[in-house]
């Protein structure tokens, strides 16, 4: 696909370069390309999916369950008030940390960070927030500038997709209860949500549009199986602790807006994962629980699969990325199955260290804020707010600040009470 975007690229350049010299064919010339375009676009759209391969992956909820793994019990614990609140609060920390470090290089290749980092000196992998911002006055999300998510400037974990998308799902349970539909996270985005990118940006021009929220997710929308779902993973992770498969099924709920197959798959593994990490001692009993809520031949439980077979032979973070970019070759940076096959590397070269686990992740690249994000909320659940490091909260002054309307800043103390609230009267 990038030899693709290459020629595109190419032709689009010599196309304004020979349009400046005055040659007349430069305009029906890119009119046949984006003729030619529009029929090939049309042929995919027009071609029929195979069949095998959509009946190991459905959309559908009964469908999902199932082709889920036989298991002779699915998890439910009941954690002690006490336990919930200290788990809870340490799984937001490490989640919310984690997004903040990968927020300002997210996406950045492994040796412009390096590079960085060389440049700032600061440690790599990451083992605090970094120094300083490439931009620092670029402004994210509208709101935060860059140097707010730096050491010297941290004052609250700052705005980000990914941890608005914690603090709404905390806002649906509230308001629709625990039976919250499709329709009801389609309101909420309706209601609450300013802006929003891929998937989540086309499942919300398509509400506008009227489109049901049970629809909204496949018109116009290529990006159904990107990340987008899965970074939403974590409030039903949270409201849900200890029980999996509801979290898997609040997940499904709300990944189901715009959302298909392995894009829902995503979601619906890392809530019953991070569910699971509030009741399990270690990350890899958590990631496999993970695995009991998706089609068990789905192409991301292979892929989770293969993870955490050769996790145990990956001496670091550098390998594996390369092991990620080896079995995945192409695939979109922003991707569900590549990205979550890190956050899995992750979280066993990490263990119950919290700063290797986000320095590691964010090190690996692709979505690393995302990734770190999402692997904080298992490792957080895991050591509890007391065996999070005090560099990963200093600065914080329980305060989380959100792009929402009407909702700028949260009290952190406030939120895992909030939480724990809502998981006690499951």
């Amino acid at each position: 696909m990038s030899k693709l975007s290459n020629q595109l690229s190419e032709l689009e350049l010599y196309a304004r370069l020979y349009s400046e010299w005055g040659v007349k064919e430069v305009k029906a010339q890119m009119a046949a390309v984006e003729d030619a375009m529009k029929k090939a676009l049309g042929a995919l759209h027009a071609a029929k999916v195979d069949a095998e391969s959509a009946a190991k992956e459905p959309d559908d909820l009964k469908g999902i369950h199932s082709l889920r793994p036989k298991v002779a019990n699915r998890m439910r614990v009941k954690l002690d008030p006490a336990d919930l609140r200290e788990k809870l609060k340490g799984a937001m920390l490490a989640r919310f940390a984690g997004c903040t470090l990968g927020a300002i290089v997210e996406g950045w290749p492994v040796e412009q960070m390096e590079k960085w980092a060389k440049k700032c000196g600061d440690a790599f992998p990451p083992v605090d927030y970094w120094s300083k911002a490439h931009s620092p006055e670029d402004i994210r999300y509208g709101l935060s500038p860059q140097k707010a998510y730096t050491r010297g400037a941290l004052d609250g974990f700052p705005v980000d997709d990914d941890i608005t998308y914690t603090l709404i799902g905390l806002l649906i349970a509230e308001k629709y209860g625990v039976d919250f539909t499709v329709a009801d996270v389609g309101k909420a985005w309706m209601d609450w949500l300013p802006i929003a990118c891929t998937a989540e940006d086309i499942a919300l021009q398509n509400l506008k549009k009227g489109i049901p929220a049970e629809k909204a997710a496949v018109p116009d929308n290529p990006f159904i199986q990107w990340i987008g779902a899965a970074i939403r993973s974590d409030p039903w992770g949270y409201l849900a602790a200890g029980w999996p498969e509801k979290a898997a099924e609040f997940a499904w709920r709300d990944a189901y807006l715009s959302h298909r197959r392995n894009g829902i798959y995503g979601e619906m593994y890392l809530a019953a994962a991070q569910a699971a990490a509030f009741a399990t001692d270690t990350a890899e009993e958590a990631l496999r629980i993970g695995l009991e809520e998706i089609p068990e031949n789905c192409a991301l439980a292979d892929d989770m699969r293969w993870a955490l077979e050769i996790a145990p032979s990956i001496a670091d973070w550098r390998e594996a990325r390369a092991k990620v970019d080896e079995r995945f070759g192409e695939m979109s940076g922003v991707h569900t199955n590549n990205n979550l096959a890190l956050v899995v590397f992750g979280l066993l070269l990490g263990g119950r260290d919290v700063t290797k686990v986000l320095g590691e992740v964010v090190a690996m690249g692709l979505d690393n804020d995302c990734t770190a994000a999402s692997a904080g909320s298992v490792v957080g659940a895991l050591v509890g707010a007391k065996g999070i490091p005090a560099q990963w909260t200093r600065g914080v002054n329980n305060k989380v600040y959100s792009y929402m309307n009407g909702y700028p800043v949260f009290e952190m103390d406030d939120l895992v009470e909030r939480f724990a609230r809502v998981n006690e009267g499951l």
